[in-house]
């Protein structure tokens, strides 16, 4: 924790620890730098064979509603979990993560100050991956469909938005409405061609909201950051176990689709200043599209045939966030330069543009499998 000395920070840690359900002797926490939201920690047993931890430090800012989104967790995980019992599967506590409650019952520690502490198992001998590549992007595909799969038949209902609309397309766009009305940082005459580009496709990215109020289209349990690294393989590189559970939250499959594609499937940076090194990597997206399918046996046919739909939506709906941030005078996303938004602005629209170009190659491997 910033500020405080070496004491100081283990005398917190020492009492942080001991307000969770650790039945064996542990050792100091260690600081691991992974993540951008919230602290984390490793906390070792002091005994060979006895279990570790895994502590994190939760962003309330962020999150606000602590309670729901442990509840969540909780939920999900425990779900999870009676279905690889009734399958008869071994080893269930490296393929879904366990929350340690406090000593009276709760699902997390708020200290005297106000933050906001939990404990998992850690799963040992795991490993996460950074590098997508058509194999790694297979096994993810696998893991998220096998994922929503098994929570196919956990009502979304009992799940609360960790982040409200946080994936709501019609959301987004009021944002961006206002900001464009309120003109904040009188950015808007230099950039009227991004608000053309995004008007002019806002009825086809809204089609979502549209067919679930229709009846059409329904909401599931989704991850909402189905990244490669959200995953841990074992020691011989197989997927394990899904992580990062923060925003498991309910929303449309085709999202958590088109959000691994975003950043995966993306030849270029996500603030690529070079429009031209942006193009859709399509070995990434059929070798992600093969695993999913294998894995993701709920789907209904119009939420199959969507999923290329998805990859265009949140491509779009990023250039949308970012595009409104820029307007607003870069208050939410953190920036480099001036002017970075506006290029995370144009290199996502590139992207938009790159997967219109290929939608019906998309379509075909979708139909494929």
């Amino acid at each position: 924790m910033e500020g405080l000395g070496r004491s100081q920070f283990n005398l917190l840690m020492k009492d942080i620890i001991s307000q969770f359900a650790i039945p064996n002797e542990v050792e100091q926490p260690q600081p691991l730098k992974i993540g951008f939201i919230n602290d984390s920690y490793i906390v070792r047993a002091k005994h060979a064979g006895e279990t570790s931890y895994f502590l994190q430090h939760i962003n309330h800012h962020i999150f606000e509603n602590v309670e729901g989104l442990q509840q969540n967790i909780r939920r999900v995980t425990e779900h999870i979990r009676r279905k690889l019992q009734d399958a008869g599967e071994a080893d269930i506590d490296r393929k879904v993560l366990r929350l340690i409650p406090t000593r009276d019952g709760q699902l997390y520690y708020r200290t005297p100050e106000g933050e906001y502490w939990r404990v998992y198992v850690l799963i040992e001998n795991a490993s996460s991956q950074e590098r997508v590549t058509p194999e790694s992007a297979e096994l993810a595909g696998e893991a998220f469909g096998r994922f929503q799969n098994q929570l196919s038949d956990l009502p979304f209902s009992e799940l609360c938005e960790s982040i409200p609309n946080f994936h709501n397309m019609e959301f987004r766009l009021q944002q961006l409405d206002e900001a464009v009305e309120a003109d904040r940082a009188h950015r808007l005459n230099d950039t009227t061609d991004l608000l053309c580009a995004l008007n002019s496709r806002r009825e086809e990215m809204c089609m979502a909201e549209r067919l679930f109020r229709e009846g059409k289209l329904s909401k599931h349990i989704n991850h909402c950051d189905t990244k490669v690294n959200n995953m841990l393989f074992d020691e011989y590189g197989k997927p394990l176990c899904i992580v990062d559970l923060d925003t498991v939250m309910p929303g449309y499959v085709l999202s958590d689709f088109g959000d691994f594609m975003r950043t995966a499937a993306n030849t270029g940076a996500e603030d690529d200043m070079h429009l031209d090194n942006i193009h859709v990597d399509m070995a990434i997206f059929e070798a992600y599209t093969r695993g999913y399918l294998r894995e993701a046996k709920f789907l209904t046919d119009i939420e199959k045939q969507l999923l290329p739909f998805g990859c265009r939506l949140l491509s779009y709906m990023q250039t949308v966030r970012f595009y409104t941030d820029y307007l607003n005078g870069d208050t939410y996303y953190k920036i480099q330069y001036p002017e970075h938004n506006l290029v995370r602005t144009r290199a996502q629209l590139r992207l938009v543009e790159e997967q219109e170009k290929v939608r019906e190659t998309m379509e075909q491997i979708v139909a494929k499998y």
